[in-house]
């Protein structure tokens, strides 16, 4: 299998990446953490509100940027686009719809890149096309890597584990720490330890601090200088939706992703923060004939060709009202209230507490989280009656499966 990486301007860069909208209540870290969990993935990279995850066995290492995310930032005036560019161990293909990166892959066979490309650009409203001049595909114009990667380095692969990420931040501290050391037993050390201060008059001390600040203004005002000003705390729990409303949305949008499509079986659907996605595995029908139908019955959806048997529908949600909302409990009590609701109706459940950290750069402040999650018969609205006496409550994700006829829910409640 061909390594997904490429070397422009005699670097390598990172390619194949999982990308995915992070969801709101989590951070680009914890959120790759949890996509990761039972799967082969090692590495991850942060970009706008997406995180694309990869592993070593791709080629991938610590710190290689992506390639997907320096061509998307080239491309900033383009939500969505659609491009194959040759390098020298094959065709890489990128694709983005509405900001998302939906593909991102080296493709060692020009005929299958061709093939991949072709489908792809069936997709209506793409803003932009490229491809290889020699493919003579219309609409599109031919672009190439060099110019368009600038080694801007904007999203470099860190390491999932928490351990590994740890390492190099672990190592520079004990360097510094040894630095240290070293000059505080030297001479010189002894030379600069603090001495014991002098008695300051506490009014002249007042004074002087008064004269500097009104000097700082002087010179603020003469150099045109604008002092930036911090942003507040952006509390995930001051904009959340309404939990019913957020619950019947997804409820009507599953529904909607889910409509039957002769010759095609529906198996797995999902409404997570910002999408519903839908997916349809082939019986005796047509790819064709599925981007013909679908056309008519999604309007507004992107369709992704997964493979030859498989087909993914994406719908953007509309947005829903928010508002401020938190549980007045501290988190050991609305956990074990949590589970007493769910003894009741007889139904299992994994819930962790865990704590985030939020900052703006001047001031940090630890949020307390619950996560919640659970399979069920009963539809969003019915289940989210088990959180109704809760503040703070957010579905983050639902999806049914249409093999088992089940509905399996993601919450997290925010607590004091």
């Amino acid at each position: 299998m061909i390594k997904q990486t490429i070397t422009v301007h005699h670097k390598k860069y990172a390619t194949g990446l999982f990308w995915q909208p992070v969801s709101v209540g989590n951070t680009a870290f914890n959120y790759a953490r949890q996509l990761a969990k039972n799967t082969k993935y090692t590495l991850f990279t942060e970009y706008k509100s997406m995180v694309g995850l990869t592993n070593g066995k791709n080629g991938a290492y610590f710190s290689m940027p992506s390639a997907a995310a320096e061509i998307v930032d080239n491309f900033a005036d383009l939500i969505s686009f659609l491009g194959v560019f040759q390098t020298d161990n094959g065709f890489y293909l990128v694709a983005v719809r509405n900001g998302i990166i939906i593909r991102d892959i080296l493709i060692e066979s020009e005929k299958s890149a061709r093939e991949i490309y072709t489908e792809l650009s069936n997709i209506p409203d793409w803003g932009a096309l490229f491809a290889p001049a020699s493919w003579g595909m219309p609409r599109s114009q031919e672009k190439f890597l060099p110019d368009i990667i600038q080694n801007n380095n904007i999203a470099r692969l860190r390491n999932i584990s928490i351990v590994k990420s740890l390492l190099p931040s672990i190592f520079f501290i004990v360097l510094f720490v040894a630095a240290v050391a070293s000059v505080l037993y030297s001479p010189m050390g002894k030379s600069i330890m603090p001495r014991k201060h002098a008695n300051i008059d506490p009014e002249l001390a007042a004074e002087y601090k008064r004269q500097i600040e009104l000097k700082n203004k002087e010179l603020d005002k003469q150099f045109n200088i604008v002092k930036k000003e911090i942003e507040p705390l952006n509390r995930p729990y001051e904009h959340l939706p309404d939990v019913m409303e957020r619950a019947n949305l997804c409820y009507k949008a599953i529904a909607f992703v889910m409509q039957p499509i002769s010759g095609w079986n529906q198996t797995y659907t999902k409404c997570d923060e910002k999408y519903v996605t839908a997916t349809f595995k082939r019986d005796f029908g047509t790819l064709n004939g599925f981007y013909e139908i679908g056309s008519e019955l999604f309007p507004g959806a992107v369709v992704q060709q997964l493979s030859e048997n498989e087909v993914l529908v994406r719908v953007m949600l509309p947005e829903i009202k928010t508002i401020s909302s938190l549980d007045e409990r501290d988190q050991v009590t609305a956990m074990r209230d949590i589970t007493t609701n769910f003894q009741k109706i007889n139904t299992k459940l994994h819930i962790n507490g865990v704590s985030d950290t939020i900052s703006n750069g001047e001031e940090t402040e630890k949020i307390n989280v619950i996560e919640v999650s659970a399979s069920s018969k009963m539809i969003p609205s019915e289940f989210m009656n088990v959180f109704n006496e809760f503040g703070g409550v957010y579905m983050t994700s639902v999806n049914w499966n249409a093999n088992t006829r089940t509905w399996n829910y993601e919450v997290i409640v925010y607590t004091k």
